[in-house]
């Protein structure tokens, strides 16, 4: 176990919701959109919160806290791994939690739990499914040199960084203890997910 470290928070916003139709981390889910619950979730855990966008201006529609800090992609049009690098890059900590703006019921405790498995390592990454979660992760800086050399090289898919970076991965096993429902992986990409998330916070109330 790692000891506590110092973390930014990266928000990735930059993504076009296709199958949305519009913004996704402008819809509401109590009262509150997407990207106010994220940012929500991260600022007990982190010293900044920076929220990686395509373009300046689409960050004028979130109405962002003064304190939350907007990045536009140091490499337009690459896809999760540009953003990832944008943010990891842009931030002043040694080590970023990275996650996605359409994910509202991010779990504190598994988020905490990340931060202290960083020793000797340089990505703590959780597995569900036998598959990384890699926009639900913490990456230290020294992934940014191998991100870069990727995403010059058009090599856009985000496994293949973690054979080239000391990577501990977070077993489904403990992922069940912390959060049995996996709800901190939950994201909105359709009306129907939407939908879920809404029914998800009847259920089960001001815990989420």
């Amino acid at each position: 176990m790692g000891k506590s470290i110092r973390v930014s928070g990266v928000i990735m916003a930059g993504g076009v919701s296709q199958r949305l139709g519009k913004d996704k981390a402008l819809e509401r889910i109590g009262g509150r959109t997407l990207i106010e619950r994220v940012i929500d979730s991260l600022v007990p855990l982190t010293t900044e919160v920076l929220v990686v966008v395509a373009q300046p201006e689409q960050a004028a529609a979130f109405r962002l806290p003064p304190s939350v800090r907007v990045v536009s992609d140091r490499y337009p049009g690459k896809g999760s791994l540009g953003g990832i690098f944008t943010g990891l890059d842009a931030s002043t900590e040694p080590w970023s939690l990275v996650v996605a703006c359409d994910m509202p019921f991010l779990n504190g405790e598994l988020l905490r739990h990340l931060m202290g498995e960083n020793s000797n390592v340089d990505a703590v990454v959780p597995l569900l499914g036998g598959q990384p979660e890699p926009l639900h992760a913490l990456y230290s800086k020294a992934c940014l040199a191998p991100m870069e050399r990727m995403v010059r090289a058009g090599d856009l898919k985000i496994a293949p960084l973690f054979d080239a970076v000391r990577v501990r991965y977070v077993d489904e096993g403990t992922i069940d203890r912390i959060d049995p429902r996996h709800l901190s992986f939950f994201n909105i990409n359709t009306q129907a997910d939407l939908q879920e998330a809404m029914r998800l916070l009847r259920e089960v109330g001001s815990s989420l």
